[in-house]
């Protein structure tokens, strides 16, 4: 196994092209290659003693990773933030790693005051309303509002793309405009269902006034059948 990964990591070179021109080649010291199937694997064993601490919570997925701390004093929750964030500077920089600033946002989820800001990299990280993580849209109250609206503007090009085969005037039949329904637009809408369900009637209906519409399109329904009913039926 050892000369396996030995072989894989090793004797690697690289060379830049500039129009016609070719670089001259140099080695690769560090890293692995992109889109690689051993790559997410060795790069979770490299990251496997990310430090940890007992007032916080961290979340990673690949090379994402979120920290988490809680506290009814909005100071308190930054301090315990910032003393994370000190202790994962430190490792990633034993192990010759650096994490992104830039690419990196603080954000205080609460209906009160905001955490002071935090550090990293000795650089401040840039507050935030909301936030973006493996493609869920968290807002700073956790309304959602944000991740559903983004998610019917997706969904309505989609629709848009999608008409000439599932529109009113398609002959495909039913049973496969449902099949395409459900296999491209549904799961858009209900990618982390577990979470925004939670969203008031008002966000959530935004949703389900598109869920209808679609079915109208689909079924070419005129305008008096009501929308339950078309539910009910399929």
């Amino acid at each position: 196994m050892y000369r396996i990964l030995q072989s894989y990591l090793t004797n690697r070179y690289f060379r830049t092209k500039y129009r016609e021109a070719y670089s001259s080649l140099r080695q690769i010291l560090a890293g692995i290659l992109q889109g690689s199937v051993l790559g997410p694997f060795l790069y979770l064993i490299y990251t496997a003693n990310l430090p940890t601490l007992a007032n916080s919570t961290t979340a990673t997925f690949a090379d994402d990773t979120t920290i988490l701390t809680v506290h009814e004093d909005p100071t308190m929750a930054a301090h315990r933030l910032q003393m994370r964030l000190n202790k994962i500077h430190s490792c990633l920089k034993t192990w010759r790693m650096k994490a992104n600033e830039v690419k990196s946002v603080q954000v205080t989820f609460t209906l009160n005051q905001i955490c002071p800001p935090v550090k990293l990299n000795n650089d401040h990280l840039p507050q935030a309303d909301e936030v973006k993580y493996l493609g869920i849209h968290l807002d700073q109250r956790l309304t959602w509002r944000k991740h559903i609206t983004t998610k019917r503007k997706q969904l309505d090009l989609k629709l848009w793309n999608l008409y000439w085969i599932i529109g009113r005037k398609s002959q495909l039949s039913l049973e496969n405009k449902l099949l395409v329904y459900k296999v491209i637009l549904k799961p858009v809408w209900t990618y982390g269902i577990q979470l925004w369900g939670t969203a008031s009637n008002s966000n959530v209906e935004i949703l389900e006034r598109f869920h209808s519409k679609v079915l109208c399109i689909i079924t070419d329904a005129p305008w008096y059948v009501p929308n339950t009913i078309i539910k009910r039926d399929l």
